[in-house]
């Protein structure tokens, strides 16, 4: 009788097309399904995460859910799985949970953070967008409030999505300075639609350089048309930070 399990990981998306497998690209996906079906005798193995991410986007928190006989016990699954998993990739906690419980719909909040560094810095391309322009970050913040609460983010979405509804209930959302130059843009929220957080950056940063106003920001957001928004941020910025559980949140700590 197979159980379900709850992995909390991490990953850079450098190497791969994104979370969901795709035909023809390296996937993270079906790159940790593979290393798990090895050591289930090749069975095919289908994994669930909390979410997608886009080609180059990081996640420095993230789960999935899979159904696996109980061959092994969660810290002895969790080493053998390191060990045949490419460095980019990292299981930290294998939880077994309740049959019913579900990675992706069971998450209540999920929080991104997108790093920018204004001067040239060899070190962090991969993992920042390099933005060498002078930036209002009291502007930026100023447009940020707009984005609290539950609103309609057509404006942010990527075209031609098959989600039911753009309703999503942002309740952070936050410029923050870094060292070196750098700075983070932090957001939470219910729900995310795809590119939203890159749509948001990108819109926030014409805010930043002057090109927009935070006046801008609430016309985009009424017009419900993602040509009225900024251009969309390069995925290397972004990182999935969090996603809570309220019922994993006692095990985790």
């Amino acid at each position: 009788m197979k159980q379900r399990y709850f992995f909390e990981l991490s990953y850079l998306g450098t190497n791969y097309c994104g979370w969901q497998k795709q035909p023809s690209s390296p996937s993270v996906q079906e790159t940790i399904e593979n290393a798990i079906s090895k050591l289930h005798s090749f069975e095919k193995i289908d994994v669930v995460g909390c979410g997608r991410t886009d080609t180059g986007v990081h996640a420095s928190n993230y789960f999935l859910h899979v159904d696996l006989p109980p061959k092994f016990e969660p810290e002895q699954l969790k080493f053998k799985l390191n060990g045949i998993l490419p460095s980019d990739i990292a299981i930290h906690t294998i939880i077994q949970v309740d049959m019913n419980n579900h990675a992706r719909f069971d998450a209540t909040k999920r929080t991104y953070h997108y790093f920018l560094h204004t001067t040239k810095n060899p070190f962090i391309t991969g993992q920042s967008y390099f933005f060498p322009q002078k930036l209002d970050v009291l502007k930026m913040n100023e447009a940020c409030s707009i984005l609290i609460g539950t609103k309609d983010f057509t404006s942010f979405s990527k075209l031609h999505t098959d989600v039911k509804t753009n309703i999503c209930s942002i309740s952070h959302a936050k410029w923050v300075a870094l060292e070196n130059d750098m700075l983070r843009f932090e957001i939470s929220a219910n729900r995310f639609l795809r590119n939203m957080v890159r749509a948001i950056v990108g819109t926030l940063l014409d805010v930043g350089t002057g090109k927009l106003t935070h006046k801008d920001v609430e016309q985009i957001l009424k017009q419900k048309n993602r040509n009225s928004a900024g251009f969309s941020a390069p995925g290397q910025g972004l990182f999935l930070a969090k996603v809570e559980y309220p019922f994993l949140n006692e095990r985790l700590t």
